[in-house]
């Protein structure tokens, strides 16, 4: 069983949201094994920028893994009112896998984090109840040592330098802490740039600086 609820942005770049809050996120990738009544519970969880990064990282870990009974999964892309959620039972029986894993996912008040719970059948049936508590656990367990960070609020804009500015451009924008995502050489160079929301004037103005007044600037 596959389901998926909320709101999407587009799957495939994860820069094309608006990002208008902070809220926490996966750092890294974490994994964390539970063993009930001889079945194995091998717990990954890791970061999903995008829902085509969730579902790449859903096959790598079957490709990882394989010879497992199943690869139950959950995730969230985005956070709060502005979500996508995704989840599978993956051949356990309806709702005793994807569902309170995607609950404790919910829970946990991170974003942008896709988790897989693979299952090595122990040869005992768990009954419904019991594969509730061991999806639910499993998913506890590794957001227990998952690496956390913040998703920070952004803004992106456009800026036409000159090239003798170029040099000096870039190392102001480095400097405060924006991100150059793009670059073009054409009659001027363009730059686009990913910058944080509370420092954007703070990197309009030094990017000003930087170009004697004579950078054009379109926020995007």
């Amino acid at each position: 069983m596959d389901i998926a609820t909320g709101e999407a942005w587009k799957d495939s770049d994860p820069h094309q949201r608006s990002m208008t809050s902070r809220y926490p996120i996966p750092a890294g990738r974490a994994r964390a094994e539970l063993l009930v009544v001889n079945s194995r519970f091998v717990a990954t969880a890791g970061p999903a920028p995008g829902v085509e990064a969730a579902k790449a990282f859903i096959a790598a870990i079957r490709q990882e893994l394989p010879g497992a009974s199943h690869h139950c999964y959950a995730f969230l892309v985005g956070h709060g009112s502005s979500v996508t959620a995704g989840m599978s039972d993956d051949g356990e029986p309806a709702g005793t896998a994807g569902r309170p894993m995607l609950a404790v996912l919910r829970g946990s008040g991170l974003g942008d984090v896709v988790v897989v719970v693979t299952r090595y059948f122990g040869g005992t049936l768990l009954g419904t109840g019991g594969l509730v508590r061991a999806y639910g656990d499993a998913v506890k367990a590794v957001l227990a040592v998952l690496p956390r960070g913040e998703r920070i609020p952004a803004r992106r804009l456009t800026a036409w330098i000159g090239y003798e500015a170029y040099g000096a451009a870039r190392r102001a924008l480095e400097q405060a802490g924006a991100m150059i995502t793009g670059e073009e050489f054409g009659v001027e160079v363009r730059l686009e740039v990913e910058v944080p929301v509370d420092a954007y004037l703070v990197i309009v103005a030094a990017l000003e600086t930087a170009t004697g007044g004579h950078a054009r600037i379109e926020e995007r």
